[in-house]
């Protein structure tokens, strides 16, 4: 088995799917990548058994036919050291040793049988829709960051992801911070909810932000495969029932104000460098068409205080919010200005961009308080 490919092609695609490859695997044969050769075309695949990546190319040359199982990390580490040149991997069919050919340099490893390698589950009964892949992009942006990190509560370390025949939703929470990214413009004739996991997505959001093409989904009760060119991802979906996010948006929010997004979030940025470092407390006071930031640590004496203009409909209030996830949120719109919606000090807020270009796009964010300093 033989065959002769770009060197630079070849990293691109074993850079694209190689994110997959976990530190800690359970199988030794996870560390390589597999090399499937056949009809002048290579299919090349990482796994980690819960999420497994594939990537097809075609090579200028390829003789027989058959899989090996190639070391991931000297090979990337190879490929990086070379300009764009052709590359010819040779393997012996008897004890899979590879033989790596490029310019006047050889190059030998040890590669493993590669049927030996697990296979990709098969999706069965499943359903899917097609989404363009910017979008995608976006709807991963927005909200995998208010993911949860906590293993004991593994529904909420997803993306839930909500479709129906009149909008598609995705949802991330970690119980102080919510994200609701809502499309109009991706619909589903069959309705249907699963979560997805954050490893995934992220390595999808990452092939994503290169290029502009369909992506097609496809779903089972068990399992989520996406199809973006000539990457295919199948992963895992996580098992549960995720929490009933709707409960925990307020619908009456009386309060409301509107305040240009950038010099808001800088001004938290500065304020909060003089906060408590464990709770990144920043406390809000409104009042007519005046925003008062204020932060302290009484620890360490330090104390900060800001003023801005906005507009602002309701009573006069002060509530306090966690820095970073305030700027975490405002940084990730893109409006010149939001509105904050709230209703009591104890209760959550809602961050909504204002005058959004897109009106298919509809975004919702929402931070719970936190306890002012008496």
């Amino acid at each position: 088995m033989k065959f002769i490919v770009s060197s630079s092609l070849l990293l691109k695609q074993l850079q694209a799917i190689s994110g997959v490859l976990s530190t800690n695997n359970t199988l030794p044969i996870l560390d390589n990548f597999l090399f499937e050769l056949g009809d002048s075309e290579i299919k090349i695949s990482a796994s980690d058994l819960e999420t497994t990546m594939t990537s097809r190319i075609n090579v200028d040359m390829a003789e027989g036919e058959g899989s090996v199982a190639i070391p991931a990390k000297i090979l990337l580490d190879t490929l990086k050291t070379f300009s764009d040149v052709p590359v010819t991997l040779d393997i012996d069919s008897d004890n899979f040793g590879v033989t790596l050919t490029a310019g006047e340099g050889k190059y030998k490893l040890a590669g493993q049988n590669g049927e030996e390698y697990p296979q990709v589950p098969a999706i069965e009964n499943s359903a899917s829709f097609t989404m363009e892949s910017d979008i995608l992009f976006e709807a991963i942006s927005k909200t995998i960051f208010a993911a949860s990190n906590d293993d004991l509560r593994p529904v909420m370390a997803g993306v839930f992801c909500e479709l129906s025949s009149e909008n598609t939703t995705f949802v991330a929470t970690d119980a102080h911070k919510l994200v609701r990214y809502r499309r109009m413009d991706v619909k589903s004739e069959e309705s249907a909810n699963f979560i997805l996991p954050k490893k995934p997505l992220t390595q999808l959001k990452n092939i994503l932000s290169q290029d502009d093409a369909p992506v097609e989904i496809e779903y089972s009760e068990t399992n989520a495969k996406f199809t973006f060119k000539n990457i295919i991802m199948t992963c895992r979906l996580i098992d549960g029932k995720y929490p009933n996010y709707t409960a925990v948006i307020p619908a009456k929010n009386p309060n409301k104000m509107t305040v240009d997004r950038q010099p808001f979030m800088n001004a938290i940025r500065r304020v909060s460098i003089f906060s408590n470092q464990s709770t990144y407390q920043v406390k809000f006071k409104i009042a007519g068409t005046e925003l008062n930031l204020m932060a302290e640590d009484l620890d360490y004496s330090n104390e900060a205080r800001e003023r801005l203009n906005c507009h602002y409909e309701g009573d006069d209030m002060e509530i306090g919010f966690n820095s970073k996830f305030m700027v975490e949120m405002l940084q990730n719109l893109e409006t010149e200005q939001v509105m904050l919606e709230m209703s009591e000090p104890n209760r959550a807020g809602l961050i909504i961009p204002v005058d959004s270009e897109n009106k298919d796009e509809d975004i919702l964010m929402l931070v719970m308080p936190v306890m002012l300093n008496a």
